[in-house]
């Protein structure tokens, strides 16, 4: 998946979470930022990638995504291995 079409998913990933009352105060919780700071929050490398992995974790979050959006849950997993920091490989230490 090309990297610009996984952040266009992102985005309407962190959309549907700023839009849900009960989606976004825990999303807020678990990433430790406040609302005022999810544009600058978004610049961020992993940012978007986490907003996707927000979305994978919980499986009724995902099919609630998946039917208004229009995006199949696969999809979601691909954006997220396409975004910056979205792998599932981790830096071994030396």
């Amino acid at each position: 998946m090309e990297q610009a079409h996984a952040e266009s998913i992102a985005i309407t990933a962190l959309g549907f979470i700023a839009g849900d009352e009960k989606l976004l105060p825990r999303f807020l919780s678990m990433t430790g930022i406040e609302a005022t700071q999810i544009r600058d929050a978004a610049r961020e490398p992993g940012f978007m990638a986490g907003v996707l992995q927000f979305i994978l974790a919980h499986e009724p979050t995902l099919i609630a995504f998946s039917e208004q959006s229009g995006i199949a849950p696969q999809d979601v997993a691909r954006a997220r291995t396409a975004l910056p920091l979205g792998d599932d490989g981790y830096e071994g230490s030396v």
